[in-house]
């Protein structure tokens, strides 16, 4: 294995521990010497990872370092390539121009024979049609980013209306339909929101009391949904 390649192995594996984990622990799984990981952790605190740490008390890496892209693999290009062009058909204009603009951000900086992979990717997305909607996704979106209640006028099964208070955690994307997962005041409990059903839409204009995090693993709990579904 070559020392870059050992390098990027040790972030992986260090992004994987939320708490400090010892030298020899890491070492051991890396297949290398405890000398060899103490020069390995210095070479990535100089090119700026954010290791904390010391030997005898373990190691962490704190978030906001990311692995240069191109140290990406075929596959992982071609993951990405697909990626942002799903999100380009199937999500809002604010999401979707991110994706695209995120491609772009990555394609430049690639060295030449990935960069010719991206250009000349043979794998598309079949734009279909979707039920139309009435309000925004991207102001759902940015609801949940900042965890705020949103009132909402809301067509149900029957065609009844009603009007909700809800604190949205999450949005799934289906082959015609988007959904919200939230907590309903109304019901008291988890319920989720066509949102081509929604028929109009405010921010409450404050924050709900619970965090968003823990809101989204008590429902996976409640619905059997385990964490990377």
């Amino acid at each position: 294995m070559s020392r870059a390649a050992r390098l990027l192995d040790l972030l992986e594996l260090l992004r994987r521990h939320r708490n400090p984990v010892t030298g020899t622990a890491l070492a051991a799984e890396l297949g290398i010497s405890i000398r060899t990981l103490y020069r390995d952790i210095a070479t990535l605190q100089a090119q700026g990872a954010d290791i904390e740490g010391e030997p005898g008390l373990g190691y962490i890496l704190r978030p906001g370092f990311t692995l240069p892209p191109l140290m990406f693999s075929a596959d992982e290009i071609e993951a990405l390539v697909l990626g942002s062009r799903w999100v380009a058909a199937w999500t809002d204009v604010r999401l979707g121009n991110a994706g695209r603009n995120a491609m772009i951000k990555i394609t430049a900086v690639l060295p030449d024979e990935l960069r010719e992979q991206v250009e000349t990717s043979t794998l598309f997305v079949a734009r279909g049609s979707r039920v139309p909607e009435v309000v925004d996704l991207g102001a759902i979106r940015l609801a949940i980013r900042h965890e705020q209640k949103l009132t909402i006028d809301y067509r149900n099964n029957d065609l009844s209306e009603s009007a909700r208070t809800i604190w949205p955690f999450m949005v799934g994307f289906f082959e015609r339909v988007r959904v919200v997962a939230a907590w309903c005041e109304l019901r008291q409990d988890y319920r989720h929101f066509r949102v081509d059903r929604i028929l109009s839409m405010a921010s409450a204009g404050v924050r709900y009391p619970r965090r968003r995090a823990a809101m989204l693993k008590e429902w996976r709990q409640q619905n059997g949904v385990e964490p990377n579904s």
